[in-house]
This record gives C-alpha cells, sequence and structure tokens, in this order.
C-alpha cells in the first residue's frame, strides 16, 4: 500500500474531518480513504441516463426514443389469453 502525507492542511479542515469519521463511526484515516476513493475511483455508468442525455443531444423525435425505451411507450397492452371467450 502506497503512503499519502498531506501537508498544510487547514486546521478547520482537519477538524471536520474528524468530525465527519466520526460521525461515520471510523478513523479519520479509513475517512480520508473513503474520500478519496469517492472522488478518484471508479465511476460507475448509469445506461438509461447516458442514453437520454445522447437523446437530447441528437434531437432525437419521441418514436426514436421510444424505440430506445420502451417502458415510456403509455398504451397499454392486453396480456394475451386463450380462453374461446374472445
Amino acid at each position: 500500500m502506497t503512503i499519502l502525507t498531506v501537508r498544510n492542511l487547514d486546521p478547520e479542515i482537519h477538524q471536520k474531518l474528524r468530525e465527519q469519521a466520526a460521525a461515520h463511526g471510523r478513523s479519520m484515516e479509513a475517512e480520508a480513504r473513503a474520500i478519496l476513493e469517492a472522488g478518484v475511483g471508479p465511476r460507475t455508468i448509469n445506461l438509461v441516463e447516458a442514453l437520454r442525455r445522447f437523446a437530447d443531444d441528437a434531437d432525437l423525435t419521441e418514436d426514436e426514443i421510444d424505440l430506445m425505451f420502451p417502458a415510456r411507450r403509455t398504451e397499454v397492452q392486453r396480456p394475451v389469453t386463450f380462453d374461446d371467450a374472445e
């Protein structure tokens, strides 16, 4: 594991880190590690949100967007039945 030293940290930031660590039930080191991992760690991509942004940027029509997001369709489809009554 690598060691990181942070110099010239404002005492107020140090105190806030101490308080935040205590609130989360962690050591200051564990809290700092969690903050760094959240800030620069791998990011998950929300595929639906990415496609929506793409659709907005591409000026797609409602029909084109419906093809991408079938759940958006508002019509209710009847379930298939095999009864002779219909």
